[in-house]
């Protein structure tokens, strides 16, 4: 039977999976409410949600998801009946630098949010509930020349990111196992549209490009990622919420394998043409640099489990949504310019009053 949620816990909403998902189910569930916590770090841009802040059933939260009497006070007052966990220190550089800070937001995190959420499930507050963690393909490691992740593989993971996010999954298998509450679990490709911090491959490559900045591309720029449109996996993630079975793990991915150094050529042309520069003048820009420690060489998604079981099909070719995010960013560059600088967290100081 079809799960419809009334009251919808979104954690790590002011960033770019989790803002783009409130967008796409606001628009398709206007009577559901949102409650977006987040704790507004670096990648944490409220900006991002500037068309829905007024909506009726939107309210945003600031706050720590290892913060449990806020977890709790959340669940009870707003009647949550889902938990949709995006919060999590993301960067993988980040996570070789400072590990610390991961374990505490990504394991930590999603252990406070299990419990608290077991709690309010138990209480009897809400008829039906459920929790779905958002996690990444990270965590089965690196694939060879061949061969797709599945569901069913073990996990390997091979940064400090990634072994916080694995952890983080299989705290979840346990509150199903041990407890018997509805838990899911999604695992993505790399992600690639509108609102995408500037640290990562496409939007740092695209900001570079129009500042003439250099283009640092690790080791031989060979390593393969599976792009996925983030519309596209915020509509798997919505058809996952409301259709699957408990304790259900999929993978999410666009079946769309990129060199590193083909997507930034990619990208450099369509710059270049764009922009009016001469044919190669953004690939000149481009340096390869010292290897990543533990650098994954390549992933792939087999998406055939979401597919056959829900339905789900991504709906963006990615010559298109490549073009169309491209396009976006030049379209946005007053919003590339204050997430770059910072001053986007003045907004939050503006909008509700406080000091920062």
């Amino acid at each position: 039977m079809k799960f419809a949620p009334t009251s919808i816990l979104v954690t790590g909403g002011a960033g770019f999976i989790g803002s783009n998902f409130i967008h796409s189910f606001i628009a398709d569930n206007r009577d559901c409410k949102i409650t977006n916590l987040d704790i507004l770090t670096y990648a944490g841009n409220l900006a991002n949600l500037k068309s829905v802040e007024r909506h009726p059933g939107y309210r945003f939260a600031k706050g720590d998801i290892c913060d449990a009497t806020l977890v709790a006070e959340l669940l009870a007052a707003e009647r949550i009946d889902a938990v949709i966990n995006f919060a999590a220190e993301s960067h993988v550089d980040r996570s070789i630098l400072s590990p610390e800070i991961f374990v505490r937001t990504n394991l930590l995190g999603t252990q406070v949010l299990l419990e608290e959420s077991r709690k309010h499930w138990k209480s009897g507050a809400v008829k039906d509930f459920r929790f779905l963690q958002v996690s990444t393909d990270e965590v089965y490691g690196s694939l060879g020349e061949t061969g797709f992740f599945t569901e069913d593989m073990p996990l390997a993971p091979n940064s400090p990111y990634s072994a916080t996010k694995a952890g983080a999954d299989l705290l979840v298998r346990a509150y199903h196992e041990t407890y018997g509450m509805h838990t899911l679990n999604t695992r993505c490709s790399n992600n690639y549209g509108p609102y995408h911090f500037p640290e990562k491959l496409i939007p740092l490559v695209i900001s570079n490009i129009i500042e003439r900045k250099t283009l640092p591309l690790y080791g031989d720029g060979l390593n393969i990622r599976d792009w996925l449109h983030v519309r596209d996996h915020a509509a798997a993630l919505k058809l996952a919420l409301e259709n699957a079975s408990s304790g259900a793990v999929y993978n999410v991915g666009g079946n769309n394998e990129w060199r590193n150094v083909e997507i930034v050529n990619l990208i450099c042309d369509m710059m270049d043409e764009r922009l009016g520069r001469k044919p190669g003048e953004s690939r000149s820009l481009i340096r390869l640099v010292s290897d990543r420690p533990g650098h994954d060489r390549r992933y792939a998604i087999d998406s055939s489990r979401i597919r056959s079981e829900l339905g789900w099909k991504p709906e963006y070719m990615f010559e298109k949504g490549i073009a169309e995010t491209v396009e976006w960013y030049l379209e946005h560059r007053e919003w590339v310019a204050e997430v770059t600088s910072g001053a986007y967290r003045d907004y939050y100081a503006v909008q509700y009053g406080e000091n920062r």
